[in-house]
């Protein structure tokens, strides 16, 4: 329960995934807490409570991105991660910032969902059962149709049967008849992109409008499972507490990762893309700062939504985004480069590790797969040569070296079932050869 996640065991959890950056844990660790305590506050202070924004900078591939992607799985939130480059100001050619929103709740509905679903699950697989029989028995259920009590029990006993045969995966295979329901979009709407493309209110009326047609399809009986099972949970979910649900999940626990926030910070010179950079930010400032969004599901208000801004800053600074951006992110926290023993650790320590994610794999094949630790040593080495010397793309650089390495053993293993294969330093620096010398680094592609 999200209550005995202390901001220690949330930094414990995440260290199993990321190796340091532990400042950066920490901030977000309070910040999820924070969300807690508000939630134990009475009502009237409750809402002047704001989440603390977190701004991160560091360089790619230090793990900005995924410390929120993991403490969103940790707490159960809506996480989406959107990248700042991808918005511009009205009159420009991009996508609108409350976009961002509503996909936030696009995916707590589905998180909903997937909850009501296992709740009505039971029921749910009774009734498609059921259907299947229907089916399978052309005629209907004994028990639904008239008839005289000899004929009926007869048709029952061939029913469990049948019932039986169908839970042994015996009928997987034979085509069965079933009625599919779905709602048909317009040929010039779907030239538009679909429902998603047109305004929120609009699509709401559109999907009221349009009516539900129901189609006979055959299928082999395994896919009209899964379609029955999909309809029948429809029927028995509520739609209406679903959105209720998921509104309320966005607003309290949502979480959203605006990546690459320095490519939009800048001064304003009132001409060129430096216009666009300002107001991008002058329309995230609104929805950072607590405004309601409107989505075809209703309207979310994002006052208490977790904002975490992230970026390189190479070229920039936080102090370049405009004063009222910055005040709306006061938590800031610097991200560290990636140490050769980082690397090591990285290659080892996580629950995710990539060396435990190679051995794992050529296991599906019947091949024994070891990492020496020289071995570790010389790839994180070797990863850290490659980022000092061309573009340091942080841990990222670790699954090229990776995959380099494996390169001729991920191709034979289906023909070396049952070997044993040792990975040593004298392999790995066999396998990269090409980029072991310090001159061929620059033209390397890695």
């Amino acid at each position: 329960m999200i209550k005995d996640l202390t901001p220690v065991k949330i930094v414990a959890e995440l260290d199993k995934y990321i190796i340091g950056q532990h400042d950066a844990k920490r901030a977000v660790a309070v910040a999820v807490r924070n969300r807690w305590r508000r939630q134990q506050l009475p009502e009237e202070l409750r809402a002047e409570v704001g989440p603390k924004n977190i701004l991160m900078a560091g360089p790619t591939g230090v793990g900005k991105t995924e410390i929120a992607r993991r403490l969103a799985r940790l707490v159960n939130a809506p996480f989406v991660k959107v990248e700042a480059s991808k918005y511009t100001e009205v009159g420009y050619h991009g996508r609108d910032v409350e976009s961002m929103i509503r996909d936030l709740l696009d995916l707590a509905i589905h998180m909903v969902r997937d909850e009501q679903t296992e709740v009505v699950r039971q029921e749910a697989e009774r009734l498609t059962e059921e259907k299947l029989l229907d089916a399978l028995l052309p005629g209907g259920s004994p028990v639904t149709t008239k008839l005289d009590s000899e004929e009926a029990q007869q048709r029952q006993r061939t029913r469990e049967k049948f019932r039986i045969r169908l839970r042994d995966g015996e009928f997987d295979d034979r085509d069965v008849e079933v009625i599919a329901e779905e709602k048909a979009v317009p040929v010039g709407m779907m030239a538009m992109g679909g429902f998603d493309q047109i305004d929120p209110e609009m699509q709401n009326f559109l999907e009221k409008l349009i009516p539900q047609q129901q189609k006979s399809r055959r299928l082999p009986l395994r896919e009209a499972r899964k379609l029955l099972f999909q309809q029948t949970c429809d029927q028995l979910i509520d739609r209406e507490k679903v959105k209720e649900m998921a509104i309320r999940r966005t607003e309290q626990t949502g979480i959203v990762f605006v990546d690459e926030i320095d490519k939009i910070a800048g001064p304003d010179r009132g001409h060129g893309p430096d216009v666009s950079r300002q107001g991008v930010q002058r329309d995230l400032l609104p929805i950072v700062e607590g405004s309601t969004v409107t989505t075809r599901h209703g309207q979310v208000r994002t006052d208490h939504i977790l904002f975490i801004a992230a970026g390189a800053f190479h070229a920039s600074k936080p102090a370049d985004l405009m004063p009222e951006l910055q005040g709306r992110f006061p938590i800031r926290v610097e991200l560290d480069d990636l140490t050769k023993d980082d690397f090591v650790r990285i290659l080892t320590q996580p629950q995710n590790a990539l060396t435990r994610q190679q051995v794992a794999l050529m296991a599906t094949e019947g091949v024994r797969l070891e990492f020496a630790p020289d071995s570790v040593e010389t790839m994180a080495e070797l990863a850290h040569q490659v980022n000092r010397n061309t573009q340091n793309i942080g841990a990222r650089r670790l699954y090229t070296v990776m995959e380099k390495v494996l390169e001729e053993i991920a191709f034979t293993a289906p023909e070396r079932r049952g070997e044993s294969v040792t990975i040593d330093a004298d392999y790995v620096r066999s396998q990269l050869a090409e980029i072991c010398q310090k001159e061929d680094v620059q033209r390397f592609i890695l």
